[in-house]
């Protein structure tokens, strides 16, 4: 029992002393969160009046500040006004100006308008003083003229009749003295003129001139080289002329054998393979295709060479290629025995000189000379004359129309234009000069003979003319014998007949002419 209660008062004591540490934790606990919040709200009063401070500061700046602001806008707002009533009296004044010129020139509009409708009807009444004082001449003149008629017995038409014809009695004499004068003293001017131009330009241009035949004749090193040209049973030959369309002519002239075609490309063709076979020395009709391969190539390369240096000679630009290239062909083509390409860029320093003498067009005329004969390239192969075809090349290939003029009318007898005329007359100096074609002059008179007698071997043909140097014959006809359409065939046939017995270059013009003439006398 008294351990008991001594260890229960043991006990009790223990939990006395943790409550007495709890309660003296707690006030402990108290006092310094009492002392801390004292501290604290210390602080923040502090900091308060601190910050408190400074919003006050800072509204008393602001409201100074706002005052400045405030008198500043017054004074502006002052000072706009002030301008503004000014400026509000600058406009018054410039409208009360304008207002005022503006009823100024209201009453001198209106002064005006007054005038205008006072010179109105003064001119009312002087037209009408006109109308009626020409009314009263024209009665006066009416009166006169019947008075003359009746004291001349003569109308008026018949009187001036008279008076014409007199006049014309007395002046016709002179007249056409005086005319016939003026024409022979400008027609030898002229005539004086166009010699010393011609002469000027003959002595300046000295072309070279190339006589070349139709036909192609190729040297052989043996006759032993005909058979192996002509090859077994006629093979290799065969092949040389479907491939070419050249014929070859073989025959006894040494060493030597003949190349004809109409084309002078086909016959330079064959030319050149011939020679190129003859060279390398192998001849079959394998080697041959592939020789007439490289001769085209290299032909159509020295036709672009030769073109090309046509053109640079003559320092001509902007020609299409395509077309420099077609004036090459010119160089393996003849007329007359005439190179034409030499031909054509004479003919072109011809129309220059010419047209810097008269005072024309030089490119024009240099242009058009040079491409006056280029339908002649192709003219073997096309229809149509060789002017149509070269205006049809030359608007292919967009050449500009003052050139095409002169290519197209250089045979017209009444060409358009001056350079059209300049390219005409240096064809003609180009192909008369001397040397330049080889047909002697009793050749050339047999041929137009002969044209003349193929169409003169037509029943009812009454006149045949050759001309335009054998390019053109005229046929009359009787027209009681040939009708329009017998016309027409004769034409035709006089064609072909030429075709199958002539040979020619170019083109030849047939021109079958009936008229009727009805001629009476009055006696």
């Amino acid at each position: 029992m008294v351990a008991s209660t001594g260890f229960f008062r043991g006990h009790i004591g223990k939990n006395m002393e943790i409550i007495l540490a709890a309660v003296v934790a707690l006030v402990t606990f108290a006092l310094g969160m009492g002392g801390g919040y004292l501290l604290r709200k210390s602080w923040a009063q502090k900091r308060k009046d601190s910050v408190e401070a400074r919003i006050e500061k800072a509204l008393i700046d602001a409201k100074g500040k706002q005052k400045e602001i405030l008198l500043q806008a017054q004074e502006k707002s002052l000072k706009v006004v002030d301008e503004a009533k000014v400026e509000a009296r600058q406009i018054k004044q410039e409208a009360d100006g304008l207002r005022a010129s503006l009823e100024k020139r209201e009453s001198l509009f209106d002064q005006k308008i007054l005038e205008l409708e006072n010179q109105k009807t003064d001119l009312v009444t002087k037209a009408e003083q006109i109308t009626k004082s020409k009314e009263e001449i024209q009665k006066i003149k009416e009166d006169q003229l019947a008075k003359l008629e009746k004291i001349a017995a003569l109308t008026k038409d018949e009187a001036q009749k008279v008076l014409m014809d007199n006049a014309e009695k007395m002046i016709a004499d002179n007249l056409v003295q005086r005319i016939k004068k003026l024409e022979e003293e400008a027609s030898d001017e002229l005539e004086k003129k166009s010699k010393e131009v011609l002469s000027m330009v003959i002595e300046r241009c000295a072309s070279s001139h190339a006589a070349e035949t139709t036909s192609s004749t190729v040297d052989l090193p043996s006759d032993e080289m005909k058979g192996r040209i002509i090859g077994r049973e006629g093979r290799n030959i065969k092949t040389i002329e479907q491939l070419t369309g050249v014929e070859i002519i073989i025959d006894d002239t040494p060493q030597a054998i003949t190349l004809s075609s109409f084309s002078p490309i086909r016959r330079q063709v064959a030319k050149r393979t011939i020679e190129k076979l003859i060279f390398d020395g192998r001849i079959h009709p394998a080697r041959i295709e592939e020789t007439i391969k490289e001769a085209k190539q290299e032909l159509a390369l020295d036709i672009k060479k030769a073109g090309e240096n046509a053109v640079y000679e003559l320092g001509i630009a902007g020609l299409d290629p395509k077309l420099v290239q077609i004036l090459g062909r010119l160089k393996y083509r003849t007329s007359y025995g005439q190179n034409i390409l030499n031909h054509s860029v004479e003919v072109s320093i011809i129309s220059g000189m010419l047209a810097e003498e008269l005072g024309a067009n030089v490119a024009v005329a240099k242009k058009g000379g040079l491409l006056h004969d280029i339908g002649k390239a192709v003219d073997h192969e096309v229809a149509g004359t060789h002017p149509e075809i070269g205006r049809d090349i030359c608007k292919k290939f967009n050449v500009p129309e003052e050139v095409i003029i002169p290519v197209f009318e250089h045979h017209n007898d009444k060409p358009s234009t001056l350079e059209a005329v300049i390219v005409k007359v240096a064809d003609a100096i180009s192909g008369a000069r001397e040397g330049a074609r080889k047909d002697s002059y009793e050749n050339y008179l047999a041929r137009l003979e002969e044209l003349e007698k193929i169409a003169t071997s037509f029943s009812g043909v009454d006149k045949v003319y050759a001309i335009q140097a054998g390019r053109e014959v005229r046929v009359f006809v009787t027209p009681d014998e040939v009708d329009d359409l017998g016309a027409v065939k004769m034409a035709k046939d006089i064609a072909e007949k030429i075709e199958a017995e002539l040979k020619y270059p170019g083109e030849i013009k047939v021109n079958v002419i009936r008229e009727k003439r009805i001629t009476e006398y009055a006696r």
